[in-house]
């Protein structure tokens, strides 16, 4: 989430950095549709295919990072990244709180919802206190390496939660 919120708080800046400031608009546009085809398909596959999910989304968006970091300027490179970013990041939402739900088991899932949203919101904060930072520090491209480190740690996260993140739960 923070990863996500570095990112989606300053794209004008990062788009900016890539001679695309008239285009924040269009590549907005890009994100949302592509969150929306990736809602659908988390809702098409989250039942059978939970943490393989996860981790495909946290694979690619930790592949865009790295995109990032090479997109000098070229526009459909951006497009790419922005088109790819929404479709990991549409069903985020539903995978985390599904996986949560999951591991907390129906006689704690009051609990542990909003804990959740504490988080999240959390973590939004955090991205744009970190992006600003970053912004101010090194300027927008340094936010590439900065997603791919958040990213690569969710992973590890995920890869080696089997056991307690991703436990087998009949619905």
């Amino acid at each position: 989430m923070t990863a996500h919120n570095i990112l989606y708080t300053y794209i004008a800046p990062f788009l900016a950095a890539n001679s695309m400031s008239e285009r924040v608009g269009l590549a907005l546009a890009f994100f949302g549709v592509a969150a929306l085809v990736g809602i659908w398909i988390t809702g098409v596959f989250i039942d059978r295919s939970l943490r393989k999910l996860v981790l495909i989304s946290l694979s690619a968006f930790l592949l865009i990072s790295i995109a990032m970091s090479f997109s000098n300027s070229s526009g459909l490179l951006i497009y790419i990244i922005v088109t790819v970013w929404g479709l990991t990041f549409g069903g985020a939402a539903t995978l985390l709180q599904t996986a949560l739900a999951d591991a907390a088991g129906e006689s704690r899932v009051d609990m542990v919802m909003p804990i959740n949203t504490t988080v999240w919101n959390l973590a939004i904060a955090g991205g744009g206190v970190a992006g600003g930072l970053l912004l101010d520090t090194f300027g927008a491209k340094s936010f590439s390496w900065a997603l791919f480190i958040l990213i690569f740690i969710a992973l590890l996260v995920a890869w080696g939660g089997k056991k307690h993140a991703f436990p087998p739960f009949k619905k």
